[in-house]
């Protein structure tokens, strides 16, 4: 199935258009991710760009030219300007985005801050395998001031399961190289890890793998599924939680920690949304999602986990030479991801904790024959792990609110 003959839900069902003629606007997008590089140097089996059902990344180039970088840039310039945004972020991704080598990526930074008014922040951030965090690698991010997040799975025997060279040699070794370096001399670089849940490794031995070099935050990512393609061990029609009994001790260690050892988004989150903040996350909560992919060859794409759908779920149809960003606002992907509790199923909205989960991870909710309206993949798992999160504040709440002087 393609984009194009797929009659299934935002594409079919939502009227954009009565959205509209009701007076929503879509929220401007905030974030660019910039797919520099096409290709990686590393063959990780779970990887949702090139072993999902999409493998458009055949036909597209190995790596971002020149000149799509700069209309890029000059797309979120004019992004910028017609909107008044403070503040923007790119993220540099792939692929492998350090493939793209130190000329590359110093000329698009130094590209993107000139195409910005000097009223606007621009944050720089890169999420990498690590491999290549070499000396002279880190000391050009460095001058150009580019954060780094680094994908890590936990001890070497957990990330090794998975992310390994074509060859099939485990990469953990050079990944922590590259991290040591970065958590030393290049610290104020260092954004944090992001970790994909393998059941089959010990989660308590995970964290604190993953806590070794003080990262200031870790990213936990359930693998992408699919109710028509089920995520490893998650029954799509079964009521186990194998995904929650696996975070929940997580949860634990770090919030009963005697002091702080780093931030967990996932579960932060969570906290923020149950004491009545807003949602930071795509992945938790019904904030809008303002959030743009530009692929290598200059395609507006939404956000590229959609690959595991169907061949062609992130694309927009439209390109940065032929369009600019406001178009893209008005794709039916991308406004149902910030009509929030509207764009969530019938089951979804009579769910005690709708407001928190916000349906979970938009990617998630996919089933052929009706698309991204449906609970998360994930459903059980996101109920269990939010109510022990839950339980556990509620009680402290409760104690502290009840301590003598109070």
């Amino acid at each position: 199935m393609s984009a194009a003959d797929s009659p299934e839900w935002p594409s079919d069902g939502l009227d954009v258009a009565a959205l509209a003629g009701a007076g929503w606007r879509p929220v401007p997008f905030s974030e660019v991710v910039l797919k520099i590089h096409g290709r990686c140097n590393l063959a990780c089996d779970y990887c949702y760009v090139y072993e999902s059902t999409d493998q458009t990344w055949r036909t597209r180039p190995r790596a971002m030219a020149a000149d799509v970088i700069a209309k890029t840039a000059a797309r979120l310039g004019e992004h910028v300007r017609e909107h008044a945004l403070p503040a923007v972020s790119v993220v540099l991704h792939g692929g492998e985005p350090l493939l793209a080598g130190r000329a590359v990526i110093a000329a698009a930074v130094e590209r993107f801050r000139a195409a910005l008014p000097a009223s606007c922040d621009l944050e720089v951030t890169m999420q990498t395998n690590g491999v290549l965090l070499s000396d002279t690698m880190l000391a050009m991010l460095d001058d150009n001031d580019v954060g780094v997040a680094v994908s890590l799975d936990g001890d070497r025997a957990g990330h090794d399961r998975h992310r390994r060279r074509a060859d099939g040699r485990g990469s953990h070794a050079d990944v922590m190289r590259g991290l040591h370096r970065l958590a030393g001399p290049y610290r104020r670089l260092y954004r944090g890890l992001l970790c994909t849940v393998d059941l089959d490794n010990d989660p308590i031995r995970t964290y604190e793998a993953l806590i070794e070099t003080r990262p200031p935050r870790i990213d936990f990512l359930l693998p992408h599924g699919t109710w028509s393609a089920p995520p490893p061990r998650r029954p799509a029609d079964g009521e186990g939680t194998p995904y929650a009994d696996w975070l929940i001790p997580i949860f634990d260690r770090w919030y009963h920690a005697p002091r702080k050892e780093t931030g967990v988004r996932l579960f932060e989150e969570i906290i923020n949304l149950l004491l009545g903040g807003q949602s930071r996350s795509e992945n938790i909560g019904l904030s809008p999602v303002a959030m743009l992919v530009v692929d290598t060859d200059g395609t507006m794409q939404q956000v590229d986990t959609l690959k595991t759908s169907y061949a062609g779920a992130p694309e927009t149809g439209l390109t940065v030479f032929g369009n600019g960003f406001d178009e893209a606002l008005w794709h039916p992907g991308v406004v149902a991801r910030q009509i929030g509790a509207a764009a969530l199923s019938p089951t979804c909205g009579t769910c005690a904790v709708r407001d928190i989960c916000g349906g979970g991870a938009y990617a998630h909710r996919y089933r052929e024959g009706d698309g991204y309206l449906n609970p998360s993949v994930y459903c059980p798992d996101l109920m269990a792990l939010i109510s022990h999160i839950g339980r556990t504040v509620q009680h402290d709440l409760a104690l502290a609110t009840a301590a003598p002087g109070r």
